[in-house]
């Protein structure tokens, strides 16, 4: 029953995936809520996230695919890229979209407040701008991630440099960029300024990119970074960024190798971290662990009785749609009387590199630490249509099987469309399916997916 001593039922606290499902689920089931949103509905995902950069994505491979068509007999004449009327039409989209998010919520009858919302107390929150101060029985914090980069004491000149927001604001394509980081949106990034023939530096701290994911995997996005002209420089970092008369480049850039670099856009994409600064945590005795995040239990649930926290700002898996399930159980369980959590194992993912990486399941070292004996399947092959327009690109397929019992544990693909299989394949590994399943799936020919259910040698 709900406590009219308060003004809200529900207030939540950010207005990207999970804070809008969480509010648009916990209204239907009739609680009375309210929303705050700093900057624009939509968060990470639509407008400076997942959407925008996968508009970036599609551009950039578009250019690679006008000179295959050449090989396919097209007659294709390759023009300039119009970069500004690009971005005005991503611009256009996210708009739309951001709009689409606002009007869920008022359509559901979420009360929504554009602006910054602080804790004062467990059950109180301030709206900045206006000076409003409002109560609620229950508050989900949904406040997601932003880039993290060093201070200026840390790396003198970082102030030159933009992150990945920085991104979806250039008036012009770079002459040459200079991308500080290996991470999957370091390397996404990399592919996609690569590709629109833009000079592209990668400047890494390790030996190989995509630090976590199966080793394979990471062998063949580092190698195809360089195959798409994307020049990687490993184990060094950015020691200073020096603003230069240079028209042309007039970012110099020191590493801590003594190599030196010039550039006119410099990018740190070397992490991400919880947005909860000044949120006023501590004056509701949330509970912060050592990676910034907030600490919640299965139920999304805080320290503190009546706080809840969901998506990025946990960092339990900060993946868009992990946050919507999240913000969509803690509705129905607080508000629909329907208790329940979100698995979080076995998640597929997609990196969008050029060819892309669908994983899902453990990684072969992290399968080996689990579970010891494992047979591990894999294959890479030149697919059909690089036979015709002359390129060296490979598919690399792998295949993790638990031994005692036959149970695929981990798939990873590189290959064109590889987060479109990896959908597909998820369903079938969080199912628990055997190798011998896999096998007498009958493949669909020819494709490049059906190598998944044809895999016969053990590596």
């Amino acid at each position: 029953m709900a406590d009219h001593s308060y003004d809200y039922d529900l207030f939540v606290i950010g207005g990207g995936s999970g804070g809008v499902r969480a509010a648009r689920i916990a209204a239907g089931h009739g609680a009375k809520v309210a929303l705050a949103e700093e900057y624009r509905m939509g968060g990470t995902c639509v407008i400076r996230g997942c959407v925008p950069k996968k508009f970036m994505v599609y551009a950039s491979d578009y250019g690679h695919k006008l000179k295959e068509a050449q090989k396919f007999g097209w007659d294709v004449k390759i023009g300039e890229f119009d970069f500004p009327g690009f971005m005005a039409n991503l611009h256009a989209e996210v708009d739309r979209l951001s709009g689409l998010y606002m009007s869920g919520q008022v359509n559901a009858g979420v009360d929504v407040f554009e602006e910054r919302a602080e804790f004062v107390d467990a059950h109180t929150l301030k709206l900045v701008t206006s000076g409003k101060t409002i109560t609620a029985d229950k508050i989900l914090i949904a406040v997601g991630g932003s880039p993290w980069r060093p201070s200026k004491d840390e790396l003198p000149g970082v102030e030159h440099a933009i992150t990945s927001d920085g991104v979806f604001q250039l008036k012009a394509l770079p002459k040459h960029i200079v991308i500080a980081g290996g991470g999957y949106i370091a390397c996404e990034f990399a592919h996609v300024f690569a590709g629109l023939g833009v000079e592209t530096c990668l400047v890494y701290r390790g030996d190989t990119v995509l630090n976590g994911f199966d080793m394979d995997v990471r062998t063949e996005v580092h190698e195809g970074l360089k195959e798409a002209g994307v020049r990687v420089i490993t184990n060094t970092v950015f020691e200073s960024i020096e603003k230069t008369d240079n028209a042309e480049q007039p970012l110099h850039i020191k590493l801590t190798n003594d190599m030196e670099l010039d550039a006119d856009v410099v990018m740190m994409a070397v992490g991400r971290s919880p947005h909860i600064n000044g949120l006023g945590l501590e004056a509701a005795g949330v509970t912060v662990g050592d990676r910034h995040e907030i600490v919640v239990d299965n139920y999304s649930k805080t320290n503190v009785e009546n706080i809840w926290a969901v998506g990025d700002v946990t960092r339990r898996a900060e993946l868009t749609p992990v946050a919507i399930r999240e913000g969509h159980a803690f509705a129905d369980t607080e508000f629909g009387g329907n208790s329940r959590t979100f698995d979080h194992d076995k998640i597929a993912t997609a990196v969008f590199t050029q060819p892309e990486v669908g994983t899902v399941g453990l990684a072969e070292h992290e399968a080996r630490k689990k579970y010891g004996a494992v047979d591990i399947y894999k294959t890479k092959f030149r697919p059909m249509k690089n036979m015709l327009n002359g390129k060296s690109e490979r598919v690399f397929m792998k295949v993790i099987v638990r031994q005692e019992d036959q149970v695929v544990v981990g798939a990873h693909i590189v290959s064109p469309d590889a987060g479109e299989m990896i959908q597909m394949l998820g369903i079938a590994i969080k199912m628990g399916a055997t190798k011998q399943q896999f096998d007498e799936t009958c493949a669909v020919h020819p494709t490049i997916a059906e190598e998944i259910v044809t895999l016969k040698t053990k590596s």
